[in-house]
């Protein structure tokens, strides 16, 4: 994740999750401006801040779906539309559609990672035992990696 991007395109989990642990705001820390789509935006539900932009798939990504959720398919769909773009995806069929297609994609725990490599935040560890009392799950062997590479 060390190349620098034109955009950056969340999903909705991502979003939803940094959220539940009061951590959106690293999105703008690390990326600045965030773009998701007007499909992402419903999904979320919440109001969004001014630094996330939405923009209105023109094409829902009917010819990108498989079978992936709205807002993926939607995601994964402008992002093939982009140059210079990093999909922050979660979820694991989404990931492999997005890389069979040549995207580059990274998930909420890298983009923790990258915000510990540029120290915005100072520890991943504390962060990881919030996310682990939310209803997000993601493996221990997941975490122990993201502690590895974060030397932690």
């Amino acid at each position: 994740m060390q190349k620098e991007y034109e955009v950056i395109i969340a999903d909705t989990s991502c979003l939803i999750l940094l959220e539940k642990i009061g951590k959106l705001d690293l999105l703008q820390s690390i990326f600045g401006t965030v773009t998701i789509t007007d499909t992402i935006a419903g999904e979320f539900g919440s109001r969004l801040p001014e630094w996330i932009s939405i923009r209105i798939a023109a094409d829902s990504g009917a010819e990108y779906t498989f079978d992936l959720d709205p807002g993926e398919a939607g995601a994964i769909a402008f992002a093939m539309t982009l140059d210079s773009v990093l999909l922050i995806l979660d979820d694991y069929k989404a990931r492999k559609v997005a890389q069979r297609l040549g995207l580059e994609i990274t998930g909420t725990l890298g983009v923790l990672l990258k915000a510990k490599q540029m120290m915005v935040i100072s520890s991943i560890t504390p962060i990881l035992e919030e996310i682990q009392q939310t209803n997000f799950r993601y493996s221990q062997k997941v975490f122990e990696q993201i502690l590895l590479l974060a030397n932690e």
